[in-house]
């Protein structure tokens, strides 16, 4: 992955990009942190197994450092990871671990530092015995994840992209951002939002049937 676009997506919220293109493909809102205050940003090691986390261990020791372990558990009810798998991820220098289904061992979790999103806990454990498949397309969430696909997730939730996506947007990300910081600060100052918007105009266009587009105007 560009490493100058990982520094830059690591100092900025998913709400920014998201904003920066409304196209690109959100994972399920039921997929959530673990542990809450974590960013998350690496390529996709894709996975899919179900109720059975053999294919898991296999794809843990093929992973490279920086990459994000996505797992389709194909709506699997029992935990395919938790407390030593996740060790072993933060051991190996992954970015984190998505799993589309149930994790376990939560409260040791929450100890670690990597990020874990999961759709369920389950205190009981998958089987050990069907190798799946892994680095293939998978759906994660609802939304097609192929591997090398960029993974962005903070508390708001997971944005997946292509890398080229992610660089056509992240320099607007960054000015959005900025641009929001300095509404919040004349905010604190006193200053109503509505009037460092275009609202009056951008409302009397739409009444007049004319395309426009809400804008702050600072």
């Amino acid at each position: 992955m560009n490493e100058d676009l990982r520094q830059k997506l690591m100092t900025i919220a998913v709400a920014a990009i998201a904003d920066s293109n409304k196209e690109l493909s959100i994972l399920d809102k039921n997929l959530r942190p673990v542990r809450p205050g974590l960013k998350l940003v690496g390529p996709a090691r894709t996975v899919r197994c179900h109720e059975d986390f053999l294919t898991i261990i296999q794809a843990l020791d093929n992973s490279e450092a920086g990459e994000v372990l996505v797992v389709d558990s194909c709506e699997s009810t029992r935990a395919l990871i938790g407390e030593l798998f996740t060790s072993e991820a933060l051991r190996r220098g992954l970015a984190g671990l998505i799993i589309d289904g149930p994790v376990r061992d939560i409260e040791s979790i929450r100890g670690l530092d990597i990020p874990v999103y999961a759709r369920s806990f389950c205190p009981c454990s998958g089987t050990t015995i069907k190798l799946m498949d892994e680095q293939i397309p998978i759906l994660c969430g609802g939304v097609e994840v192929k591997p090398g696909d960029i993974l962005f997730g903070d508390d708001d939730g997971i944005l997946v992209a292509s890398e080229v996506d992610l660089l056509k947007v992240i320099d607007n990300a960054l000015a959005i951002e900025e641009a929001e910081r300095e509404l919040l600060r004349k905010i604190k100052l006193g200053t109503p939002l509505i009037e460092m918007l275009n609202f009056k105009e951008h409302v009397k266009a739409l009444k007049s049937d004319i395309n426009s587009s809400l804008q702050f105007d600072l």
